[in-house]
C-alpha cells in the first residue's frame, strides 16, 4: 500500500497510502528486518516509501492499550489513548493503520462478547473519525490440521462479528501439496487467503495463494547474513495447460488398442496403469519419485474419468483376480470411429 505497486497481486486503488504499522510483540530490529528484506526483493527504495510508512513497536516503548477491565474497576475505554491515537492518526494522514495482534491492543477479557464488542465498535469509530481503514491481526485457537474460518479466532465472536472483513490464512494441507506435486517438507512455505466475512460484497469462493521466499540481507559478509521470508503471489499449476483434444485422443485410442486381461488399469500401484500411457502421451514422467508429474497425471486422469472421457470397468486380469480397468468413454473427436480390432 505504501509503495502503490501492485507487488501480491492486488491493485492499490488510488495510488500510494500512508501505512502506519503497529507491532505489539516484535522488537524495532526484527521489524527492520522483515521491512529491509521485503524492499530488497521488490526492489523498493528509500523514495519509494519515504514518508508513507510508520512502524511502532511496543517492545521499544510504544504501548498500545485500548481497553482495560478489572474486578475493581470493571471495564474502561482508555478515552486519552483513543483520542491521542485518532489524533495522530489525522495528523500523519494515515489512510490504513495496521495492529498486530489485537490481542495485546487491550487489557480486557477477551472471552467476554460485551467487552470486546465494545473495545471493536471503539476501533471502528477511530477508523471513521480518522477517515482511515483499521486492520487488526488475531491469532486463531489451537485448530491443528482444521481449516481455519472465520468462526475459528481465539476469544469472544463478538470481534468477528463487528469486523466488516475477515481474512483467514491457511497453510497448504497434505492433500492440496499431492494435489500440486509439493514436497510435504515444503508445503509449509505455501498459504491461502480468502474473505470469510466480506459485508460488503457478493460472496466468493476464491483464494489467493501465497508463498515465502528467502531473501538474504547480506548483513554479514561471513555467511552471507541473516535469511528472512517474503510474501510473494503463487499460482498452483494447471493441470490442463499444455493438454489438448488430440492428446486425450492419442491416450483413448491406447487404451483402446488394449483387449482382455491386458487392458490398463485404474489402480496406480498396477504393472499397467493407465497414467503410465497418459505420460506416454503428455511427455511426463510416471514414477511416483516425480512428484509434480504425478500430480499432474492424477489431475488429469481424475478429470477424464469424471467426464466421461475415460470410465472404469470391473474384470479379471489372466490370474482370474478381480480387477479395475480402463475403457475408453466418449471419443474426443465427435464422430470419430474407434480403431477396427479383433475382439
Amino acid at each position: 500500500m505504501a509503495t502503490g505497486r501492485p507487488l501480491l497481486g492486488q491493485a492499490v486503488p488510488g495510488g500510494p497510502k500512508r501505512v502506519w504499522l503497529w507491532n505489539l510483540e516484535d522488537d524495532a530490529e526484527e521489524l527492520a528486518r522483515i521491512i529491509q528484506a521485503a524492499c530488497k526483493h521488490w526492489s523498493i527504495g528509500p523514495e519509494d516509501i519515504r514518508d508513507r510508512l510508520f512502524v511502532d513497536s511496543a517492545l521499544e516503548g510504544a504501548g498500545l492499550k485500548l481497553a482495560s477491565s478489572s474486578a475493581a474497576s470493571g471495564f474502561n475505554i482508555n478515552r486519552p489513548v483513543v483520542e491521542a491515537l485518532t489524533e495522530e492518526m489525522m495528523g500523519r494522514g494515515i489512510d490504513y493503520l495496521h495492529v498486530d495482534p489485537f490481542v495485546s491492543s487491550h487489557a480486557a477479557n477477551e472471552n467476554d462478547n460485551m467487552e470486546i464488542d465494545a473495545i471493536a465498535k471503539e476501533w471502528a469509530l477511530v477508523a471513521k473519525r480518522a477517515n482511515a481503514g483499521i486492520g487488526l491481526a488475531h491469532h486463531v485457537s489451537k485448530a491443528g490440521a482444521t481449516e481455519v474460518t472465520a468462526l475459528s479466532g481465539r476469544g469472544a465472536v463478538a470481534l468477528i462479528n463487528a469486523c466488516r472483513s475477515v481474512l483467514v490464512l491457511n497453510r497448504m494441507s497434505e492433500d492440496e501439496a499431492k494435489r500440486y506435486g509439493i514436497e510435504d517438507e515444503k508445503r509449509r512455505r505455501y498459504f491461502r487467503t480468502y474473505d470469510d466475512k466480506n459485508n460488503r460484497a457478493p460472496p466468493s469462493d476464491a483464494s489467493n495463494w501465497f508463498t515465502m521466499a528467502s531473501v538474504s540481507l547480506g548483513n554479514d559478509t561471513t555467511d552471507g547474513g541473516d535469511n528472512m521470508g517474503v510474501v510473494i503471489p503463487w499460482t498452483p499449476p494447471d493441470a490442463f495447460e499444455g493438454v489438448t483434444a488430440a492428446d486425450l485422443l492419442a491416450v483413448q485410442r491406447l487404451v483402446d488398442a488394449q483387449v482382455g486381461a491386458a487392458r490398463y488399469r485404474a489402480d496406480t500401484q498396477a504393472k499397467a496403469w493407465v497414467g503410465k500411457v497418459v505420460a506416454e502421451v503428455l511427455g511426463l514422467n510416471a514414477d511416483a519419485a516425480a512428484k509434480a508429474d504425478r500430480a499432474k497425471l492424477n489431475s488429469v486422469i481424475g478429470t477424464w474419468f469424471s467426464t466421461g472421457a475415460l470410465r472404469k470397468v470391473d474384470g479379471r486380469d489372466g490370474k482370474a483376480n478381480d480387477r479395475t480397468f480402463v475403457e475408453v468413454g466418449i471419443w474426443a473427436v465427435q464422430d470419430a470411429s474407434p480403431p477396427e480390432k479383433a475382439r
